[in-house]
This record gives C-alpha cells, sequence and structure tokens, in this order.
C-alpha cells in the first residue's frame, strides 16, 4: 500500500478525521474522477491553461491525501502544461488514470476491512 497511499498519512488522517474519515475517503474517489475528467477535457481540447490548472489542483489534493506517486505523476502534468509540450500528456494522463485506479482499489478494500 505504501507505494500508492502512504500509511503514516493515512493513519494520521484518520486519527484526526475519526469518524468523519469514510466520508473524506469518499469525498477524495468522487472528487478525483472529476478532475481525471476535467485533465481529459482540457488535453482533449488541447487547452495547456486548463489542463495546468486540473493538474496543479489534483496534485494538492492527491499529496493531501498521501499519494505519492499520483502527486507525481499531476506534477509531471502541470509541467508538461505550463511548457506547452503537450505530446507526452495522453502518456502521463493514462498513468494518472492507472494510478487513480489502483487507489480506489486499494481504498475500498481497506474500508471492506475496517467500515
Amino acid at each position: 500500500m505504501s507505494e500508492h497511499l502512504d500509511p503514516s498519512v493515512q493513519a494520521l488522517l484518520r486519527e484526526v478525521m475519526e469518524d468523519e474519515y469514510p466520508l473524506l475517503l469518499d469525498t477524495f474517489l468522487s472528487d478525483s474522477e472529476a478532475r481525471l475528467h476535467a485533465l481529459r477535457q482540457a488535453h482533449d481540447a488541447r487547452d495547456a491553461e486548463a489542463l495546468r490548472r486540473a493538474a496543479h489542483s489534483f496534485k494538492g489534493s492527491c499529496s493531501n491525501m498521501g499519494a505519492p506517486r499520483l502527486t507525481e505523476l499531476c506534477r509531471l502534468l502541470e509541467h508538461q502544461a505550463r511548457t506547452g509540450e503537450l505530446t507526452p500528456v495522453s502518456v502521463l494522463l493514462a498513468q494518472a488514470e492507472q494510478e487513480f485506479a489502483i487507489i480506489r482499489t486499494l481504498i475500498e478494500s481497506e474500508r471492506q476491512r475496517h467500515p
């Protein structure tokens, strides 16, 4: 789990959020889907500025949740959008979608073990 979700961050969030932790997870999952959709739309429209903003915002969310790989992918997406070089974005976006799918599975299995 640690390569996708930092267990120390998850433990801290669980401690701080207490009974609201499951709501935080639900919010992160639904928010992430919306952010990935926004990234995909910006990419399809070749809108570098919208892509940069979406990647920057998603990067912060992923960092707060302790998702290091997804945070790094968002950082790379943001960098590519800032430079205007959008050619590698489709590969990075696909990797971000794959990483999010792994994180979703980890969160859902964790919630089943600790309802």
